[in-house]
């Protein structure tokens, strides 16, 4: 392949995408990633994903913690542009980086940067768009590759294409889509080498955004009807995690679904306990939870779970 490609992302959804590229035999001449973030129970420095994989590969790694050339940290950010500049790119590959790219990276490769976003824009611009697409009850969703420029996730769509939510988890779900956005960058990147792309303006309707996820989000409201709630069980795997106290100690539920009966008790009430899960009152109905996990211990079905933690009906999740 002919194009010099410069590549900027940080979790396991850039890495895929850069093991295809990789795969496809592009020719990568530079990665960015965000800097090494403490991790693990000893929180000591881990280096990314794809900081990981590009070093596998012998691949120049810049780790700058701003881009902004009038931001806190100047000296970091006009050494990276120094380097970018140097690197002669034709392309940057943009996924899941995690920071603002100012207008001189934009500018910066000869064909700029090509972003790999987890959603059909305009819908679900920003930072979560997988789980929110789940929490919202989306029935679709896919991938979007897109021509950057200087808005969040305004730029003009190169390629784009669906999938079916189903019944996945955020897991899941962004194991499907972290496969798709490498096969289509890819694509993308052929057209770009033949000057075949084709931008098409994102419309004006349909825009939302799907902001980042917080850990307060996790506590279950039990308030909720039983379809809301295993929603968001389902978003809210692998973090953070949907969870809620029983007895004084925090449970997490990674799995639930709607149950079929009705309910009288008071949301949040244990109804009835079985191998197949623990089955709680919800607004309106209730629900059943599946795969369950204690403080230290492992996700676990149900009935594993309860070998373990004495579960009765009449007891109430707070």
């Amino acid at each position: 392949m002919s194009l010099k490609i410069g590549f900027a992302g940080t979790p396991e959804f850039a890495r895929v995408a850069l093991e295809t590229l990789q795969g496809a035999g592009f020719d990568i001449r530079l990665v960015l990633s965000q800097p090494d973030r403490p991790a693990g129970r000893g929180m000591k420095l881990q280096a990314s994903p794809v900081k990981q994989f590009a070093l596998q590969h012998g691949w120049p790694v810049a780790q700058p913690r701003s881009l902004r050339l009038d931001g806190k940290v100047p000296d970091e950010a006009a050494a990276a542009r120094d380097t970018i500049l140097a690197a002669g790119l034709d392309v940057l590959v943009v996924a899941a980086y995690g920071l603002i790219l100012p207008q001189w990276v934009l500018d910066a490769p000869r064909l700029g940067c090509l972003n790999i976003h987890a959603s059909l824009l305009p819908r679900w611009r920003g930072a979560a768009p997988i789980h929110r697409a789940i929490e919202a009850g989306d029935t679709e969703t896919g991938v979007t590759i897109m021509q950057m420029d200087a808005g969040l996730d305004t730029g003009a769509m190169l390629l784009r294409e669906s999938l079916p939510i189903g019944d996945d988890s955020t897991a899941r779900l962004h194991d499907r889509l972290a496969a798709m956005g490498g096969r289509l960058i890819v694509e993308a990147l052929h057209q770009a080498e033949a000057g075949t792309l084709q931008p098409v303006a994102q419309p004006a309707e349909g825009v939302n955004y799907a902001h980042k996820i917080e850990k307060h989000e996790a506590a279950i409201d039990w308030q909720q009807d039983a379809a809301t709630l295993v929603r968001r069980v389902r978003a809210f795997d692998p973090f953070p995690g949907a969870s809620s106290v029983l007895d004084g100690v925090a449970v997490k539920c990674w799995s639930a679904e709607v149950h079929s009966g009705g309910a009288t008790e008071a949301p949040g009430t244990v109804l009835a306990v079985s191998p197949a899960g623990i089955d709680v009152a919800v607004h309106g109905g209730s629900v059943r939870l599946t795969e369950l996990q204690r403080p230290g211990g492992k996700r676990l079905a149900a009935a594993d779970f309860l070998h373990g933690f004495d579960v009765k009906p009449g007891q109430v999740f707070g």
